[in-house]
């Protein structure tokens, strides 16, 4: 009886459509988080990314890649945005997604993201709304 009963199991955990379904290793694989969520979650009650929008506390985002740093009209930005000189691109959003005080001292945006593949998923979103 005891064999039958581990043959059963053996049989049972073979057969079993979620453990067929997982990787080697027994971990389940999540899926890749939609960009346009993440952003909406993450960064949405703060700014906007539709044209012409006006800014919430935070600049509106439409067309962030490859702008100039700290120049949008009707936006009124931190000190520490005075006299910046340089355009977002790919390195400069994720230095300022990871920590934005670092990146530019007296900002105010509180918002950081520890996981680089978040914050490639919103940087790559950003570009396609350019």
């Amino acid at each position: 009886m005891g064999r039958t009963f581990l043959a059963m199991l053996a049989l049972l955990a073979v057969a079993s459509p979620a453990r067929a379904q997982m990787p080697f290793g027994g971990q389940q694989q999540a899926a890749p988080p939609n960009p346009a969520a993440l952003f909406r979650n993450q960064c949405g009650t703060c700014h906007t990314t539709e044209p012409g929008a006006a800014p919430r506390q935070g600049p509106n985002l439409a067309g962030i890649y490859q702008r100039p740093a700290g120049k949008v009209p009707g936006f009124k930005y931190s000190a520490g945005f005075a006299g910046r000189d340089f355009v977002w691109d790919d390195a400069r959003l994720d230095a300022w997604l990871t920590n934005p005080q670092a990146m530019i001292p007296g900002s105010v945006m509180v918002y950081r993201q520890a996981s680089a593949a978040t914050r490639r998923a919103i940087i790559d979103w950003l570009k396609e709304q350019h």
